[in-house]
């Protein structure tokens, strides 16, 4: 793993900005080919991309009761233990409408509505990810989206992952549909015969799957335009080398985009840590992957002093952070962008991405300057209600009128000023 001392910025801009212009044209392509071809561009999508030949889209109740009672009887409860947490963590974000009275009987308001229907993204192919049907299902089903629909590419048999459909249990979900990539993405977007519109899409997926969620936001509203997973690591020479590097290969081994990026003060553990990331990726069953992220995104930095390790990781606003010195909680107070902070030794990021009960669906490429994590706002609406009495209204219109004209809104103006005539009885 390279080593390099912090002098010049870190950027973590990479994947979707990288896309070529032949894969924005084939999403498009996929984009209008669902549009016109419903259900049928979906069967034939499915077949030549993941090698499967459905009859139907929906999994079956059927299925759903086979891959519960097949599943390990542990992991059921692991998964059970996991989403109580994650809703527990959830419920705690819930907003109540705000009702405030104003002078003469009027009042404003802000009403809180869920979505009608989300649609959840989870990924295929090289894994199967359950915890990203907690994160995504559990906060839209706490905010009271009515509608919760799962979408995920299969395997050549046809089925999906036991694992995800025994989440999808778990998180209360039950409309499931055996689609991925783009072409699920324009299905959720804009319906087919079997599969409804819904109103937002959430979820990660391949670099395909974000450009297709770019191309359709407008139509329906987005989490955000994932990346590739990515971590920084703020460490002194108080951590362990072999813990470190161990924490660095969980990024790594996601895909070959993702980053890795270990900010120290020692230059001792910075050359242990490059040590144990050789030996470990030698045992790492994902090693492929891994060394492929590390060689092109991964980067030990040696920082003169803790308070430039902080400066560059709030330069660098990653995904993940973890936090191993002698006063995390101190560094942390000082780091300003990151999707989430993770203090401590004993805290390494997997305990966020299954189990803590925060959400792991987070900005990458260095947006969490200006964004957040997956949170029971993302399946709300917020609408402001106004009530102005007679007695409010006669003593406010003046002004009201005034500020219109300010910005040349005549007809602004005569609207607050239409109540203030005599108009007589009505016949």
């Amino acid at each position: 793993m390279k080593i390099a001392k912090l002098t010049d910025k870190i950027s973590l801009q990479r994947s979707v900005e990288q896309a070529n212009e032949q894969h924005v044209s084939t999403v498009r392509e996929v984009i209008a080919n669902v549009q016109k071809n419903g259900d049928r561009a979906l069967f034939d999508y499915t077949k030549q991309w993941d090698g499967a030949t459905l009859s139907s889209l929906r999994v079956t109740e059927q299925e759903m009761e086979e891959a519960y009672a097949n599943f390990d009887e542990q992991l059921v409860k692991d998964l059970e233990e996991a989403a109580a947490n994650i809703r527990a963590f959830h419920i705690q974000q819930v907003r109540q409408d705000i009702d405030f009275s104003l002078a003469k009987n009027s009042y404003i308001k802000y009403k809180i509505t869920p979505l009608d229907a989300v649609g959840l993204y989870v990924p295929g192919g090289t894994a199967a990810y359950p915890s990203s049907v907690l994160m995504n299902a559990i906060p839209a089903i706490v905010a009271g989206v009515e509608r919760v629909v799962i979408v995920s590419p299969p395997s050549k048999d046809g089925k999906l992952p036991a694992s995800v459909l025994v989440a999808a249990q778990i998180a209360g979900v039950t409309e499931i549909y055996k689609v991925g990539g783009a072409q699920a993405i324009a299905a959720l977007a804009y319906g087919t015969e079997t599969i409804p519109a819904v109103d937002k899409i959430t979820g990660p997926g391949n670099s395909y799957v974000a450009l297709a969620k770019r191309e359709v936001f407008g139509k329906v509203a987005i989490d955000m335009i994932a990346g590739p997973s990515e971590i920084a690591i703020i460490a002194d020479d108080t951590a362990y080398a072999d813990e470190v590097a161990a924490d660095l290969l969980a990024q790594a081994e996601h895909d070959q985009f993702a980053s890795s990026v270990l900010i120290t003060t020692s230059e001792g553990l910075a050359k242990e840590v490059a040590k144990q990331v050789e030996i470990q990726l030698k045992q790492l069953p994902r090693k492929e992957i891994a060394r492929a992220s590390i060689e092109n995104f991964g980067c030990i930095y040696i920082a003169e002093s803790m308070e430039k390790a902080i400066e560059a990781v709030n330069e660098l606003a990653p995904e993940h952070l973890e936090i191993i010195t002698e006063q995390p909680e101190q560094v942390s107070e000082k780091v300003k962008h990151a999707g989430a902070i993770f203090i401590g030794r004993f805290s390494s990021e997997p305990v966020g991405d299954y189990f803590a009960g925060t959400n792991h669906v987070l900005p990458t490429n260095s947006t969490a300057r200006f964004s957040s994590g997956l949170c029971i706002d993302d399946f709300v609406k917020k609408t402001s209600i106004v009530y102005y009495s007679e007695e409010m209204w006669n003593e406010q219109y003046p002004k009201i009128a005034r500020l219109a004209r300010l910005e040349q809104l005549e007809g602004h103006a005569r609207s607050v000023e239409s109540r203030s005539w005599d108009k007589g009885e009505v016949n």
